[in-house]
């Protein structure tokens, strides 16, 4: 688990909670159920309207990285590499096609499979580009959401907070509500930018680290595969990527 993103989170929320404490001594002006209503199918409202299915689908399900992230092993992989590089120098390249089935990562079975093929370094590392940067942009895409729930919940519970006011003014005959009314009606606003600066906003920028990383993950065996094909020193493919590691 990511603990620091379980200790941020709560450490932002009991900062708010506390200071709401320490001020009026109450948390009843916060529990306002309409307005987190509001908020939150307002936001996910327009969010699913901007998405592709598979793209919002995706990107719901990548939230689950933010406490669980997906685990990239640079020390294991370049150790894997090399083994390669290894058995390709002292029996050839196709001794190398009984290791592609036992691999689980597609990328990896692929650019191994090219270097079997007997593909030239600069079209393998071509090939293996394409999917890298498609692979880069189908995720942030859907990394995105999270960011654009950030920029519309603010704007929701705006809205949110109108409609509160709307339904001040329409008991303007008891003036000794309004002040407690118009309290509520704001409530909106704190979740929109509560949920947009704690919650939407971090969890896409943690979502965009981590396919930073695996995309430096895809980078590392695209050069360790292009070392194997030149024929380089199984000794300088190591060294070089090793500069992969920070």
């Amino acid at each position: 688990m990511d603990k620091i993103s379980v200790l941020g989170l709560l450490l932002g929320i009991a900062a708010i909670i506390g200071g709401q404490l320490l001020r009026v001594g109450t948390l009843h002006r916060f529990s306002q159920p309409t307005a987190l209503l509001i908020v939150l199918g307002g936001t996910m409202g327009a969010v699913m309207l901007q998405s592709p299915y598979a793209t919002f689908r995706r990107g719901m399900g990548m939230v689950r990285w933010v406490w669980y992230p997906p685990t990239v092993d640079y020390p294991q992989l370049i150790q894997q590499i090399s083994n390669w590089s290894q058995v390709s120098r002292r029996e050839g390249l196709l001794a190398l096609e009984g290791v592609i089935n036992q691999l689980n990562d597609e990328f990896s079975r692929k650019g191994l499979q090219l270097l079997v093929d007997g593909a030239e370094p600069e079209r393998l590392r071509e090939v293996l580009e394409v999917d890298i940067g498609t692979f880069e942009v189908e995720m942030k895409l859907s990394a995105r959401i999270w960011e654009a729930a950030g920029g519309y919940s603010p704007t929701i519970g705006i809205l949110g907070a109108v409609l509160g006011l709307i339904h001040v003014m329409e008991n303007l005959s008891e003036p000794s509500k309004l002040g407690a009314g118009i309290a509520v009606a704001f409530v909106a606003t704190i979740y929109g930018v509560g949920l947009a600066n704690l919650v939407f906003l971090p969890i896409a920028n943690k979502l965009k680290a981590h396919i930073n990383r695996l995309v430096v993950q895809r980078e590392l065996i695209v050069d360790g595969l292009v070392g194997i094909a030149n024929g380089d020193n199984p000794r300088i493919i190591e060294s070089r990527l090793r500069g992969y590691i920070f």
